[in-house]
């Protein structure tokens, strides 16, 4: 059974959690929990107090990056694990071939790196270099843009979640829009993975 980090920070099980009331959450029970308060306890109040801590700190990360939070909810939901992500959803399938594409042409240019490089071939490899990090900033920019819906979508579905039968209750599942959130899951993932494949790059046109 998937252990609830909503409940163990005190949240409703929402997509979308305003992340200031999130960190102030976690920061008061963190500092109610902390093993340094129990220090003079006995050995196994302080075991407990360390796991406690380290299972909100488990459960802050989870719940404070959103796609980690889809999945958790998901997962909870549904009971188990969410189906692996499949292909991109239609509504950003475009950026794939985009992202591709500009991964497969950076990678091409890394590949020519050549130490005994002339000054002034140096130079030309610097300004080209330049020049693909100015691109894939460009899609970052694209990328992040694409998430603004998603994030209004997640905002929207909270008040679906919070007028939905209890947690345990047979009529739950019914009442939630499962394949919906799956597929602001899916989108989320794909969005995340691709901007961390293009950052990859920037990083390494950075060390060129």
């Amino acid at each position: 059974m998937t252990d609830d980090s909503f409940a163990l920070l005190h949240q409703p099980r929402r997509p979308w959690i305003d992340p200031d009331l999130l960190q102030a959450a976690f920061v008061q029970l963190a500092a109610a929990q902390h093993p340094d308060r129990v220090h003079a306890a006995g050995v196994a109040e302080q075991e407990r107090a360390t796991r406690l801590y380290a299972a909100l700190n488990s459960a802050h990360q989870c719940l404070r990056e959103p796609r980690e939070r889809l999945r958790h909810l998901l997962e909870l939901e549904h009971g188990g694990k969410p189906a692996a992500l499949g292909t991109a959803p239609a509504e950003i399938m475009d950026l794939f071939p985009v992202v591709g594409k500009i991964c497969h042409d950076i990678d091409r240019f890394l590949a020519t790196a050549d130490p005994a490089l002339s000054p002034l071939l140096r130079v030309e490899r610097f300004e080209k270099a330049m020049a693909w990090t100015e691109q894939a900033t460009q899609l970052l920019d694209q990328l992040r843009s694409r998430l603004s819906p998603l994030e209004g979508l997640a905002r929207e579905l909270n008040a679906v979640w919070d007028a939905a039968p209890p947690a345990g209750s047979p009529e739950r599942t019914r009442a939630l829009p499962l394949a919906r959130l799956e597929q602001l899951y899916r989108a989320w993932s794909y969005l995340s993975r691709w901007m961390g494949q293009v950052q990859e790059r920037v990083a390494r046109l950075a060390a060129d």
